[in-house]
């Protein structure tokens, strides 16, 4: 005989509004974000426009070039946003989930274009070294100094999410970066200014491009990860399963998946072998609860089975 129940976290719906979640105030509702993207996506529109036009003026080709990565960045910023958007519509017949894995494909989209990007200036860069020209740097450093105080504090309005969702950290990535170009932009001119150094512009971009691949990759790694169904970083799946095969009366634990739903919530789906029969609505509350509050596991199926051959060795035929 073969029981089975879908046990979910009764704290679902509550934890969908909360605020706080998980170590270090976990924020569980990306919508908070709303204001930061909006003013991140209007202050960076407007600085693009003010770059590109004094990069034309000023005959340089390091203020154009950030322009576009600026440029960007406001994309990545709405994808971000839209992302966190559709993450909250609720589910429907054919997305059952709803569209929470919309956060995942945006912090992918936003790894993949920031790589892009820095190729971009990596190339302009590149070309700059061969055929360094002259360039009006009081007007490059007063733009680009404007440039590191908006992307600084559209970076810093995104910080305290940086570390719990992926997408969030994606378009935190993007203001930081731009901050660092800026900043780089900056102080090749003042070094230019004084020494006439002109192969100097190029030369920090290029260290620049180097310092935000590496800080992307990790990005670039997770979003992948996640788009592949990987269990979550920071989820041990082997202290997961040794919890679920020390819950009493549990002789095996059996097609165990750990899977993101979105860049903040974890599923879990397993098959618990109890001979001694149904442990009672209690018992699967309890491990619920444990999961969410252990490892951030928000959303728990868990299947109750008797028989280790009905429970394994059949089903291990057709499931992964």
């Amino acid at each position: 005989m073969t029981h089975s129940h879908a046990a979910h976290d009764h704290a679902d719906h509550h934890h969908d509004h909360e605020h706080s979640h998980g170590p270090g105030g976990h924020s569980h509702a990306p919508a908070s974000f709303g204001t930061a993207f909006a003013v991140g996506i209007a202050l960076n529109t407007a600085f693009v426009v003010v770059e590109a036009v004094y990069g034309y003026t000023s005959n340089s080709t390091a203020l154009i070039a950030d322009a576009g990565h600026n440029l960007s960045d406001v994309l990545g910023l709405v994808v971000a946003w839209i992302a966190v958007i559709l993450s909250k519509r609720p589910a429907s017949p054919r997305y059952t989930y709803g569209l929470r894995g919309s956060s995942i494909l945006a912090a992918l989209f936003n790894a993949v274009f920031l790589l892009i990007a820095v190729g971009a200036i990596g190339w302009e860069a590149i070309l700059r070294l061969l055929n360094p020209e002259p360039v009006a740097e009081k007007t490059v450093m007063i733009v680009a100094a404007i440039g590191i105080v908006i992307n600084g504090f559209t970076a810093w309005l995104f910080a305290s999410g940086s570390k719990n969702d992926l997408n969030i950290r994606g378009a935190y990535l993007h203001m930081a970066a731009d901050a660092a170009v800026s900043a780089g932009v900056v102080v090749a001119a003042l070094v230019i200014m004084f020494t006439g150094w002109l192969w100097l512009d190029p030369a920090v971009s290029l260290v620049i491009v180097a310092v935000i691949v590496w800080g992307t990759w990790g990005l670039l790694r997770d979003s992948t990860a996640m788009s592949l169904d990987a269990v979550p970083s920071n989820i041990d799946p082997v202290a997961v399963r040794d919890y679920l095969e020390h819950r009493p009366g549990v002789t095996e634990v059996c097609d165990l998946h750990i899977w993101p739903m979105s860049t903040t919530e974890v599923a879990l789906s397993c098959h618990l072998v109890i001979p001694s029969g149904y442990p009672g609505d209690a018992f699967l509350v309890e491990a619920s609860h444990q999961l969410n509050d252990r490892f951030h596991i928000q959303h728990v199926t868990i299947q109750i089975v008797t028989s280790p051959v009905t429970g394994c060795e059949i089903m291990a035929r057709h499931v992964v």
